[in-house]
């Protein structure tokens, strides 16, 4: 099938480059000239495993093509699938401006009929506000005559695995009411329903809806989990085996209870805000979504509180190793990361962090640049030398095992404040460490 993609962000990459592996002819097109031009040579701007070698091959194949000029790349698909971003205002609801733009030079430039897909995250009532556009451009046109239908297909990527949920979705969301469109979307799907099926066709507005419900869902379960942790340390409880014997459970289950340093990327904190400022403007009280978003932002200043109380609240001058950078493993994406929280935290207090990430030392340059009180080091043990304390923000597989004598030595003060609990507080203080983790007493 011809298809459109308009966004080469996360999802649109993502979603058209797998479209392509399974054979459809996919048409990328991007205002930005500098991400299509490194793209046509090869480079993908974002790190998820498996990405770059499939976004490669298809663009050597001729399957997977990247541009700018967006009234040819209409005129290629049959299908036009919208993945731009969907920012979050001043306010926390999404802007839509990059939509709706899309919205209008699809109705600008279309001249036979066009299937739209929303993929973009957007609030409720969005698919219908992308059709009154489309339709007004037409009807300035003069070119009423064009049909078009707008339908919702909304993403569940997670960033680390996104290639491999593409490949092999667990569901496959559609939102239309149309017998025409369903067929389409079908058949475009096809490649990946074949075990069994896993698409299911509702409304639009449920479609739209069940993106936000989701999210929020499992951003409840870690808040939740977070609260507990909290108060598992004062109560002289375990959270690690607490969350053993509740994940047993198999209406919990043991996804998304792991505590930590709350959630951060491009979609639980926008998507909680988002769907907060949704029920406000129908003027429901959303209080559990607003508890959901209060824990969490209070989550990220944890370990900082930690660290402050374990030297007494005199951190000028200190260095403190920091182990992950990125929001979560296998991505190099930054965006809301526990980490900045507390580097920012740390700077304020006059220390110095000397930090490392597998992946997103880049970004972090890009973000902060040139600071005297920041240092990114080449390798995980460079980021502990001199160090007053070792600091953990990301749950890196390399971050599992490391030689605690190793650590002890480099350390001028033998102590590590993990924020994702990767270690047995027993064995660490076999080794001479005293270890402050989250929802366990310190050992």
């Amino acid at each position: 099938m011809n298809l459109t993609v308009f966004g080469i962000g996360y999802v649109g990459l993502v979603q058209a480059a797998v479209l392509a592996e399974v054979g459809h002819q996919v048409v990328c097109v991007d205002i930005d000239e500098n991400k299509v031009e490194r793209l046509n040579q090869g480079f993908v701007p974002i790190f998820e495993p498996g990405l770059e070698s499939i976004v490669r091959e298809n663009h050597a194949a001729g399957r997977i093509k990247f541009t700018t000029d967006a009234a040819a790349a209409v005129r290629h698909g049959e299908i036009q699938m919208i993945a731009v971003g969907t920012p979050p205002g001043e306010d926390g609801s999404a802007d839509l401006k990059y939509v709706l733009a899309v919205a209008e030079t699809i109705g600008r430039e279309m001249d036979t009929a066009k299937i739209v897909v929303g993929k973009s995250t957007v609030p409720v009532g969005t698919c219908e506000k992308v059709k009154a556009r489309i339709a007004e451009t037409l009807k300035k046109r003069g070119r009423e005559d064009l049909s078009f239908d707008v339908a919702s297909n909304p993403e569940f990527l997670k960033e680390g695995s996104a290639v491999a949920d593409c490949m092999k979705p667990d569901r496959i969301i559609v939102g239309t009411s149309s017998e025409g469109t369903e067929a389409v979307m079908r058949e475009l799907y096809a490649p990946f329903n074949r075990n069994h099926e896993k698409m299911i066709v509702m409304d639009v507005r449920s479609a739209e809806f069940t993106k936000y419900a989701a999210n929020c869902m499992l951003a409840t379960k870690i808040s939740f989990m977070n609260e507990m942790a909290n108060l598992a340390e004062q109560l002289g409880a375990d959270i690690e085996e607490v969350r053993k014997g509740i994940g047993s459970d198999p209406r919990i289950g043991y996804h998304f209870i792991y505590p930590g340093l709350g959630y951060g990327g491009s979609c639980f904190p926008k998507d909680v805000r988002a769907l907060i400022k949704t029920a406000e403007g129908v003027k429901f009280d959303a209080k559990l979504l607003r508890a959901v978003e209060e824990r969490n932002n209070d989550q990220k200043s944890v370990l900082f509180d930690k660290v402050n109380r374990y030297f007494k609240g005199n951190l000028k001058g200190k260095t403190f190793a920091l182990w992950g950078l990125a929001f979560k493993p296998n991505t190099d994406d930054m965006r809301e990361a526990p980490a900045r929280v507390l580097m920012e935290a740390l700077w304020k207090a006059g220390a110095t962090v000397q930090a490392y990430d597998p992946e997103a030392m880049q970004e972090c340059q890009a973000i902060y640049g040139l600071r005297d009180d920041l240092l990114l080091c080449g390798t995980k043990e460079a980021a502990l030398r001199g160090a007053d304390a070792l600091l953990i923000a990301t749950e890196w597989k390399s971050f599992r095992a490391p030689s605690f004598d190793a650590l002890k030595d480099a350390l001028t003060t033998p102590v590590i404040f993990d924020g994702r609990n990767l270690y047995d507080p027993k064995v660490v203080a076999r080794h001479g460490i005293e270890y402050h983790s989250i929802g366990r007493m310190a050992a």
